[in-house]
């Protein structure tokens, strides 16, 4: 199965976008998998945020609200809160990147993917985020801001 991304480039910046996925405004993207929803950070706000070095997410069992701070990631340049794009019960976190955060910058539709979601309310959290093709131009608005401001 080979898997579809959406590119654009700005400057010299190549961003993917994963078809099939959910996105949110502040750069976390969501897959369904039976019933439940993996979530990460889009290839966009990793690649501007900068190469990671620590992951800090909810423990399993934990409960999260879509728009509420998931945890955070600390990067070379900024520590930044990720926002959680989905509501329910954190059923896994990514065992991998307690030892390789690095998979975040790697890999992040893929390894880097951050925890896995029991949703409690998929169709009003579905209304909040965006598909692919509609994330796509959100972040090329994004990224040209960045670069223009440079």
């Amino acid at each position: 199965m080979t898997v579809e991304y959406l590119e654009t480039t700005v400057d010299k910046f190549i961003f993917k976008v994963k078809q099939g996925c959910w996105y949110s405004q502040a750069g976390m993207w969501v897959q369904l998998e039976d019933g439940l929803a993996r979530a990460g950070v889009t290839d966009f706000a990793q690649q501007t945020s900068g190469d990671v070095a620590f992951v800090a997410l909810p423990r399993p069992g934990s409960t999260i609200r879509q728009g509420a701070s998931l945890g955070e990631i600390e990067t070379v340049k900024v520590t930044f809160d990720v926002t959680s794009p989905v509501s329910g019960g954190v059923r896994e976190v990514n065992p991998a990147l307690e030892d390789s955060p690095e998979l975040v910058n790697q890999d992040p539709y893929g390894a880097g993917w951050l925890v896995l979601v029991e949703l409690s309310d998929w169709e009003t959290d579905r209304a909040n985020l965006l598909t692919a093709e509609q994330y796509l131009d959100v972040m090329r608005a994004q990224a040209e801001e960045e670069a223009k401001n440079r």
